[in-house]
């Protein structure tokens, strides 16, 4: 079985929300307070010494991390979550997957902790990172054409993101007013009933 560790409502949210998805057993590891000096930290800096959230655990023992990664190891057990090989959809989606980790999710590092990295300018960095996070989303939206899901009938591994994502800042009322189309997809997703176990126990619902 896989030993996921994270923290409910973090980023490891997404991975729970995956493996629930693709039916793949897992064991969560609660590591709240990871980003202080304690044993949850020292629990987690054992298996993974960036100390990140999500931190899987493999079968084998082996140490995966970086959610569009555990996503492509989910797909590769589960493949009919993202559109098949050959699909015109298919490049978008590979596309989104990498966009979302590459250019939203930096966003949060550097906002969620800016006295890290501009301990003169703490405020106006979390600011301009959240300021600049809106606009991804907003091209986003625009960018989302299709129903009930980001791909239409079927249900993919992007739409987890964005079930997950649309709790974080700038917070579920600025994207209901602001980005309809996210907004659809992630209440989509929030039915589901095969995901409201794990979804109530990261608050997403």
């Amino acid at each position: 079985m896989i030993n996921l560790y994270g923290v409910p409502g973090w980023g490891s949210a997404i991975s729970e929300v995956m493996l629930t998805l693709a039916d793949i057993p897992y064991r969560f590891v609660n590591v709240d307070g990871f980003d202080t000096p304690g044993p949850q930290r020292d629990l987690l800096e054992k298996r993974n010494p960036l100390c990140q959230v999500p931190t899987l655990e493999l079968e084998n023992g082996a140490i995966m991390t970086e959610t569009a990664a555990i996503a492509l190891m989910v797909l590769d057990r589960c493949p009919h979550l993202a559109p098949p090989v050959g699909d015109a959809d298919r490049a978008q989606f590979q596309r989104l997957l990498i966009w979302l980790v590459a250019n939203v999710y930096p966003t949060f590092t550097y906002a969620d902790y800016p006295e890290r990295w501009a301990p003169d300018a703490a405020e106006q960095l979390r600011e301009n990172c959240l300021d600049y996070r809106k606009s991804l989303w907003l091209w986003l939206d625009n960018h989302l054409h299709a129903t009930p899901y980001a791909f239409g009938e079927q249900l993919t591994l992007i739409d987890v993101y964005i079930a997950v994502m649309l709790t974080w800042g700038p917070g579920r009322d600025w994207f209901a007013a602001n980005t309809p189309r996210i907004t659809a997809v992630a209440d989509s997703v929030c039915q589901r009933p095969e995901l409201h176990k794990v979804l109530k126990a990261n608050e997403i619902i």
